[in-house]
């Protein structure tokens, strides 16, 4: 603060400067409202903001006055602010220089009374439920029988002795018990990473995942089942895709996970109930079932056989269904001796008619005519023979009179040829030197592609190429058999071999065109 005194001044007012004043205000309020409460609606709230702070005003029907929460203070608070909530704030009041207004830093937060909660309930309830968190269409059955449970509680407290007292008394399982705060700041976020946490658990893995999962507290006021209203836990029991029961409070208690919940359980002691059958009742039921499956196998088995006797006395004998096949095999074994001389009888008289066609009178015949049709064919060919010899003796006197005349006009011609042909010569040698230098380079290049592509080649390098007796080459093992001549050709020249065994049976050797025929033999006549 400046104590400058200007006597130029027509006062004697002390100046400040405008940061001077501004902070002498801010520690006047300061001082002045260090710690107040005051009872408001929220208005212009729109969640933290990106610092983590969070802005907003507190109002009534007449005045208006800005708020903020430090993020410190914001992850401690018991209840989040909403828009439109009635709330009474604690905390003090300050200025801010830059702008010259002034705010209420708020410290706590709570609603204003029970009935600002209920009216918040049922903002939210509604709220959620047009989300469709609360149908019952996606509400799930729980399983019968449960291998293991989850239970999400506080291991202090008599609930989790209640539920594992009932639970060992009616059917003994396995437990799971995930221990969290059900009371206080951060309870909800507890419950509801406690609820995430079991349905993260893989199937067949290390810590077995449940069957169902009970979310259990005791009874209190609203404010200590506050927690269960808030909206993170409900979110996690509605995503669950385990089971889920919620045993929060006493019978007349309600909070808004039960109506997330797939079944809410009156009491921590009945939820156990519902989340395990009576094994007493259940060894008693299938002990009637088993008596009853035994007395209905005996009377099945009795009906049964009953049945298959009257089939048995339904059914005809062996002598009667072996009477026929008998007086069958009876009339066929004394007609078989018959049938074998009736047999004999034709088979002989087919050989005699047989016999009769070759009798050697009939044989001599057959050769007489073929003498007779080969002198025939003999004295033909003979007249033909002449008639050609005369054909060619007239031919050939024709010739000489031709070649008497010939030498003259031979002279002539060989004259103008000789000629001729001593010039087609020298052009012929000329054309003749060219052809064969251009022959010889392209049987050259023909050679030189020929040797390329040649077997012999490979024959050099090692290989061998197998032919069979007409000289065929062979590509495959199975083309031969066993006891065949075969050729092997290397490159120096070819050697014969005889195949030891095959893959293909012995085929049979064509006669070739030169070799004798020799006549087929006689086969018998039976």
């Amino acid at each position: 603060m400046s104590n400058v005194f200007d006597t130029d001044s027509p006062t004697n007012l002390t100046e400040y400067s405008v940061s001077e004043l501004s902070g002498s205000i801010k520690r006047t309020v300061e001082t002045a409202f260090d710690q107040v409460r005051v009872r408001g609606e929220i208005s212009g709230y729109r969640g933290p903001h990106s610092s983590g702070h969070a802005y907003f005003s507190l109002k009534d029907d007449r005045a208006r006055i800005d708020a903020v929460i430090w993020k410190g203070t914001f992850s401690r608070l018991r209840f989040r602010p909403e828009e439109g909530m009635e709330v009474i704030a604690t905390g003090k009041v300050t200025t801010f220089p830059g702008s010259s207004k002034y705010q209420i830093v708020i410290e706590t937060l709570e609603p204003a009374g029970a009935g600002a909660l209920m009216a918040l309930i049922e903002e939210r309830k509604r709220r959620l439920g047009a989300e469709g968190l609360f149908d019952a269409a996606r509400k799930r059955r729980l399983p019968f029988m449960p291998r293991v449970i989850g239970v999400v509680t506080s291991p202090t407290g008599a609930v989790i002795r209640d539920i594992l007292h009932r639970i060992s008394d009616r059917f003994p399982v396995h437990v799971i018990v995930w221990p969290v705060k059900v009371q206080g700041d951060g309870s909800g976020e507890e419950v509801a990473n406690a609820i995430r946490g079991f349905n993260g658990f893989q199937p067949g893995g290390e810590m077995p995942r449940p069957d169902v999962l009970i979310v259990a507290r005791g009874g209190g006021s609203l404010e200590d089942l506050w927690s269960f209203n808030d909206e993170i836990v409900v979110r996690a029991a509605a995503e669950s895709e385990v089971p889920l029961i919620s045993a929060v409070g006493h019978e007349t208690d309600w909070t808004l996970i039960d109506y997330a919940a797939d079944v809410r359980a009156p009491t921590p002691t009945g939820a156990a109930e519902m989340a395990v059958p009576v094994k007493a009742e259940l060894d008693a039921q299938v002990s009637a079932l088993s008596a009853r499956l035994q007395g209905c196998m005996s009377r099945q088995m009795d009906h049964r056989r009953q049945s298959v006797r009257a089939l048995m006395r339904a059914l005809p004998s062996l002598d009667q269904l072996l009477a026929l096949p008998r007086r069958r095999f009876d009339e066929a074994a004394a007609g078989l001796g018959r049938g074998l001389e009736l047999n004999t009888i034709n088979k002989r008289r087919s050989f005699e008619r047989t016999a009769s066609h070759l009798r050697p009178d009939v044989l001599s015949n057959r050769i007489a005519e073929r003498r007779q049709m080969l002198a025939e064919r003999m004295t033909r060919a003979e007249r033909t023979v002449e008639r050609l010899i005369d054909r060619s003796r007239s031919r050939v006197g024709r010739a000489d009179a031709v070649f008497a005349s010939l030498p003259t006009r031979l002279e002539t011609q060989t004259a103008r040829m000789g000629d001729h042909l001593a010039n087609l010569s020298r052009h012929a040698d000329t054309a003749v030197r060219h052809q064969l230098t251009r022959a010889r380079g392209e049987l050259s290049a023909q050679d030189r592609v020929l040797q390329s592509l040649s077997y012999k080649n490979v024959l050099n390098r090692g290989y061998a190429v197998i032919r069979d007796d007409e000289n065929r080459p062979v590509s495959q093992a199975a083309a031969l058999s066993a006891g065949v001549g075969i050729s092997i050709e290397f490159a120096d020249g070819r050697v014969g071999a005889v195949t030891t065994e095959g893959g293909a049976p012995p085929r049979k050797r064509l006669a070739r065109p030169d070799e004798p025929t020799m006549p087929p033999k006689q086969g018998s006549l039976f």
